[in-house]
């Protein structure tokens, strides 16, 4: 929970410093063409920034990678999450880069990133998760590990309220959430965000499964005031409007655990932190996960973190075939048992590890048509200001035509940069 917490909270002063003073001062990069990764063992030394757990597991995990390269010695320095964003804006700014870095997202420092080579395979990763480290039409990061969003339910519940199934449609998801109130019990069928901090990303499954784009293919204009937008937000207020989702509920995961545990609200949409929030508490539940529910399609939200290597880098190549090293299948079957990130890379979901279990199976299915924001700077700006129409839109101060027209409006104040 401390990570999912911290991540949040870095995304929050990422967009406080760029509402603050803009992007980056860093220095303009010609694009060009990728240069190929050479061969040999990788030598010297490699400074790497991780953040939280992954930065305090990543020294003893990378001794395989050292074993294998007996030249090379990797210094990891373990970073909090909590100051992160200032430490990359230091290191930036002065030139005293690592040569690798643990990165969620953040195309605030893309002219800091170097392209990503040849010999890097990417085709075999998620596509989402690919598309977080495009910036700019250019792969400026390697996915590392990935998470998404899926539909958690107590199926001991949904049996009482005549469930023997995940719903599988949008429709199906409002009828169970009522009938997990009216059949079962449960005070609120199901959690979902009703405003405040991360809203509307958290609801973004939403206008995607109903065919919705953020931006035009271009990326320069923003396209929120759209049919699927609308139908989006709402089906999103008949939950609150209809008595089955709480507007006032605690947003924190502490909360959200404790409402499914004692089947307050035994239905929501989370990532897979959850599972493991679950897993330590000290209740035996009998719950179930599910791919998101079908509008036009099943598209959640994808997220997790990258490895970036730096222009101003002392030892790029071999800082790159670190990346190739942790990309490989093995590597990330063997990091998703010593940490509990999924893997980036789909062969390494046919591993036994993750392939036999069930709990994983539909976070698997799901990261095939999962999907990221748009890896532009404006995007947390316009993300809060979705965060405020949402709300507006579900305790009835305005309509959803007159929520986007404003969301659309405002954006396009902000632009794109």
């Amino acid at each position: 929970m401390r990570k999912i917490l911290a991540a949040s909270a870095l995304i929050v002063a990422t967009s406080l410093a760029l509402t603050g003073c803009g992007r980056a001062d860093t220095t303009d990069r010609t694009t060009a063409a990728p240069a190929a990764l050479g061969d040999g063992p990788a030598t010297g030394t490699i400074k790497m920034w991780a953040m939280g757990t992954e930065g305090e597991l990543l020294p003893d995990f990378l001794a395989a990678f050292e074993k294998e390269n007996p030249d090379v010695t990797v210094e990891v320095t373990a970073i909090p999450w909590d100051s992160a964003l200032q430490k990359f804006q230091t290191a930036i700014a002065s030139g005293n880069v690592p040569d690798l870095a643990m990165m969620p997202g953040l195309p605030i420092f893309k002219d800091a990133y170097a392209p990503v080579p040849e010999g890097i395979e990417l085709d075999g990763m998620f596509d989402g998760s690919v598309a977080t480290g495009n910036m700019g039409g250019e792969q400026l990061q390697v996915p590392w590990y990935v998470d998404t969003r899926v539909l958690y339910y107590r199926t001991d519940l949904a049996a009482q309220a005549g469930w023997d199934k995940a719903p599988e449609t949008w429709e199906e998801l409002h009828d169970f959430a009522a009938d997990m109130q009216s059949e079962a019990g449960a005070t609120w069928g199901v959690r979902l965000p009703a405003g405040g901090t991360g809203s509307f990303q958290n609801t973004l499954w939403m206008p995607w499964s109903a065919g919705g784009e953020l931006m035009n293919d271009a990326q320069d204009e923003w396209t929120l005031d759209t049919p699927a937008f609308a139908e989006s937000y709402e089906y999103l207020k008949s939950f609150f409007t209809d008595g089955i989702s709480d507007p006032n509920a605690d947003p924190a995961p502490a909360a959200a655990v404790n409402d499914f545990i004692s089947g307050a609200t035994p239905t929501l949409i989370t990532g897979p932190f959850f599972a493991g929030l679950l897993d330590s508490s000290a209740a035996e539940l009998p719950y179930a996960t599910a791919v998101l529910p079908t509008k036009d399609s099943s598209t959640s939200f994808v997220g997790g973190a990258n490895l970036a290597v730096f222009t101003e880098a002392a030892n790029s190549e071999a800082a790159w075939k670190l990346v190739q090293w942790l990309s490989q299948p093995e590597t990330q079957v063997a990091w998703y048992e010593a940490s509990g990130d999924l893997p980036a890379v789909q062969a390494a979901w046919d591993d036994p590890v993750l392939a036999d279990k069930d709990s994983l199976e539909a976070f698997g299915e799901q990261l095939r048509t999962a999907k990221s924001p748009p890896q532009v700077v404006a995007f947390d700006k316009v993300g809060e200001k979705g965060d405020a129409v949402i709300e507006q839109i579900v305790r009835g101060a305005v309509s959803v035509e007159e929520g986007l027209a404003t969301l659309q409006k405002l954006a396009d104040e902000i632009g794109t940069e």
